[in-house]
């Protein structure tokens, strides 16, 4: 997106780099993301809107969508794929083939909107693979657990009214896209938190907000928009965490997925942008789904 962005290849290289470090990149089964077609798109954003992304794709040079999100000669293609894996996942663990899968994917989506990219996001890679899920798959009940240092405005925009699909999301609050605080719902079970709040208090968070949500709608799929920007290093959010309560998180949704969703997960790479801090947080996410 530009020299000196933070949403850059780097966060990519860093993750692969952590997970060959630690042994895991070899014990994992690798897949390809395929694009995702407009038909998938339309799942979740309006045909003019895509149609209008086609359009700014640059042959040379950057083309600015908003202030934040830019556009390169192969941004176009990096945006569908990440859709595209986020499909893939959900086609993945509804077959059996798989249990849990991560999307090691940039640019990330829960910002994009269904008329509207923002905030690094272009697609919502995490909202199409939900409805993915009930449109190609059947399923009725699809939660989304989001624990980026912002809240996930574009998925909660996509789904505000459609009871089908659960959003639990935690974020810093105010904090940029300035939202969540009181656009909520029965499905929408948004948690903002203060500036400098601890792991300790986010799990608090989850154990009296969450977790009663989800037990409640017994979800059939368990999606999560996976940002590790809340962790205490990263110099674009404002929380505390730390690698223990990305395991801890991931421990939790997983006994969720495990009662009600055959233990079927798919991880989407939301935030991250201090590399240290996001490799080591991701590797530890991923060795707990791996369950080693």
């Amino acid at each position: 997106m530009g020299l000196d962005h933070p949403e850059s290849p780097a966060r990519i290289r860093a993750i692969e780099e952590w997970l060959i470090a630690s042994g895991l990149f070899n014990y994992l089964i690798h897949h390809e993301a395929r694009r995702a077609n407009k038909s998938q798109l339309a799942l979740v954003h309006s045909v003019q809107y895509i149609d209008w992304v086609f359009k700014q794709s640059p042959k040379t040079g950057l083309v600015e969508l908003d202030g934040d999100t830019s556009m390169n000669p192969y941004t176009l293609d990096a945006a569908l794929r990440a859709t595209g894996a986020a499909i893939k996942g959900v086609d993945l663990v509804m077959a059996g083939e798989v249990k849990n899968v991560f999307c090691n994917v940039r640019p990330p989506g829960h910002h994009a909107k269904r008329s509207k990219g923002a905030g690094f996001c272009i697609f919502n890679n995490v909202a199409a693979a939900a409805a993915h899920a009930i449109e190609y798959h059947g399923l009725k009940r699809v939660a989304i657990a989001d624990f980026d240092v912002h809240h996930g405005d574009g998925t909660e925009d996509i789904f505000h009214d459609d009871p089908r699909v659960m959003l639990c999301s935690t974020f810093q609050h105010p904090f940029y896209p300035h939202s969540g605080a009181a656009s909520g719902n029965d499905h929408m079970i948004n948690v903002p938190l203060a500036a400098n709040t601890t792991g300790e208090e986010f799990r608090t968070a989850v154990n009296k907000y969450w977790l009663p949500a989800l037990e409640r709608f017994q979800p059939q799929l368990l999606l999560i928009s996976a940002g590790f920007d809340a962790h205490w290093e990263d110099d674009v959010g404002g929380l505390a965490w730390k690698e223990s309560d990305y395991l801890w998180i991931t421990e939790v949704l997983k006994g969720v997925a495990n009662k009600h969703a055959q233990g079927r997960i798919v991880s989407v790479l939301e935030g991250g942008y201090t590399l240290h801090a996001l490799g080591r947080s991701v590797m530890t996410h991923i060795k707990s789904l791996s369950e080693l």
